[in-house]
């Protein structure tokens, strides 16, 4: 198995960096790399792509509304921000764009191909500055109403919810609650169908605004 990586990133230096780390690495394939989100998207249709490395201060376009643009051609594709913003507006607004990490730019070259395997594989890396900031957010909605009329979801589905807002995968979820992989998928269609989002970072983002978990 071999993950296929796509950086964008408008750094020189970095950008040939984390290609040469990628490509230098068994298991990993750097399939392009690029200065910004234009030449990036122009491409992103015919290209073979597991997990996009994107900066989020790029020139042009910037990475949140490169995400953006991003998912609408390929809703499945991994993106993970690598940026020197650590400010939670610019977390938040990339995790509702629909990226599924975010990682600070010194995180350490073995961490980061960690990260590229965890996005690969159905997690939400990120470093642990960022990690906190969420930490905080969702402490700060503890207070709001643990109900919301327009979500319908049921106690088993919040639970799943908060479960992957924690990080885990299906299978750590499923272990968790005592259930079955596919249950798991069951409830988290449900959970997309009734928040009207296509990916797991858009739910956790949305039931976090919501009060939700």
């Amino acid at each position: 198995m071999i993950i296929k990586v796509a950086i964008i990133e408008d750094n020189n230096t970095i950008r040939e960096g984390l290609a040469a780390l990628i490509n230098g690495t068994a298991g990993y394939s750097c399939v392009g790399s690029y200065g910004n989100c234009e030449s990036f998207l122009s491409k992103l249709s015919t290209m073979e792509v597991d997990v996009v490395l994107m900066d989020i201060g790029l020139p042009g376009m910037s990475g949140i509304e490169g995400i953006t643009k991003a998912k609408k051609i390929k809703p499945d594709l991994n993106i993970l921000m690598l940026t020197v913003y650590e400010d939670s507006q610019s977390v938040f607004k990339a995790l509702c764009a629909g990226a599924c990490g975010f990682l600070v730019k010194k995180t350490p070259p073995s961490r980061l191909l960690d990260a590229i395997k965890d996005a690969y594989e159905g997690g939400s890396p990120m470093s642990s500055l960022i990690a906190r900031q969420v930490i905080n957010v969702f402490q700060q909605t503890q207070s709001k109403s643990e109900t919301d009329n327009d979500s319908g979801l049921s106690s088993r589905e919040k639970e799943v919810l908060k479960s992957l807002s924690d990080g885990n995968n299906y299978q750590e979820i499923a272990d968790r609650l005592f259930i079955s992989v596919d249950t798991v998928r069951h409830h988290i269609r449900n959970i997309y169908r009734k928040l009207h989002v296509h990916s797991q970072s858009e739910a956790v983002a949305k039931a976090i605004r919501k009060g939700l978990i």
